[in-house]
């Protein structure tokens, strides 16, 4: 039931309300807390060990999750899902993928043991008219979406979809794909991009990896350029990255941990507001900035 049927019936008489059973009433009343538009967030994930360890970072997942109304169920767009094609994820319990090498067992051992929506699956294919989108059954939940979405619903109580990147695409394409899932935040689903904006694994300063926000010159201007152009609003330039000049290709050498951005970005609405936070940088070239997109 939405807002305006909702409205109707309590322009109903007292007799009608009350013939109706009890139970029919919780249920509206669940929905209607569900009508709320949801945020939007950008989690830079960094460091798969952000799934275990104690830090800043995790604080931040976990203290912007207590801002937000539970949702109904999450669609995550992962900077470590890239496919030909479009898919989504639409089996009942997603398998956790440790898609990572040379991290210590613990990590190994972690399982987000969410489960997953099917009927979100088929809701998000019917709504996708830019392209065919398929259902997967062999995926599951990649580490970009379980290590930060487990620090933000740690009981696992929440389903989780994923929504895969196809990598022969542009980002403006992917930026008019995002548009189309838009309705879906009407419906109590929570959508987030996992990545990070700035992220060259190539150039990592590994003797510098306990330095307090340490970055190279060419990532804090690329980083500060991208949040400069998110706060004003000029998407047109972060989707167009390519034409920004030498410290964007050092911090986008590759488009995937950049492009789930371009999604959230994408489905912003105007006069939301924007709040950056983990707003760091780590071993010189990575940033861990990340995005929560509200009403304003």
């Amino acid at each position: 039931m939405n807002r305006k049927d909702f409205l109707k019936l309590l322009a109903l008489s007292p007799l009608a309300i009350a013939s109706m059973k009890l139970n029919e009433l919780s249920l509206i009343a669940q929905e209607m807390s569900l009508t709320e538009k949801m945020p939007l967030l950008f989690l830079g994930h960094g460091s798969p060990m952000n799934a275990i360890e104690e830090n800043e970072f995790v604080t931040g997942f976990r203290n912007i999750a207590k801002t937000i109304q539970k949702p109904k169920a999450i669609l995550c767009i992962s900077a470590h899902w890239e496919t030909n094609g479009t898919y989504v994820t639409a089996m009942d319990n997603p398998r956790t993928i440790h898609d990572f090498g040379g991290f210590p067992k613990e990590l190994y051992q972690v399982q987000y043991a969410a489960s997953g929506d099917p009927t979100l699956a088929k809701d998000t294919q019917s709504l996708i008219s830019k392209t065919e989108v398929g259902l997967d059954d062999k995926w599951g939940l990649d580490h970009g979406a379980w290590s930060v979405i487990k620090h933000l619903y740690p009981k696992a109580d929440v389903p989780v979809i994923q929504l895969s990147m196809d990598r022969t695409q542009s980002a403006q394409y992917h930026y008019e794909l995002a548009k189309e899932i838009s309705s879906l935040r009407d419906k109590g689903i929570l959508i987030i991009g996992s990545g990070n904006m700035v992220h060259n694994l190539r150039l990592v300063a590994w003797n510098r990896m306990n330095d307090d926000d340490y970055a190279y010159d060419w990532a804090k201007e690329a980083g500060q350029k991208m949040k400069d152009f998110i706060l004003d609003g000029d998407h047109k330039r972060l989707i167009n990255y390519r034409n920004e000049g030498k410290a964007f290709d050092l911090a986008i050498p590759t488009p995937e941990h950049y492009l789930p951005l371009i999604y959230i970005l994408g489905l912003k609405e105007a006069k939301e507001q924007v709040q950056l936070f983990n707003d760091k940088a780590v071993a010189g070239s990575l940033t861990m900035t990340s995005v929560k997109i509200d009403k304003a």
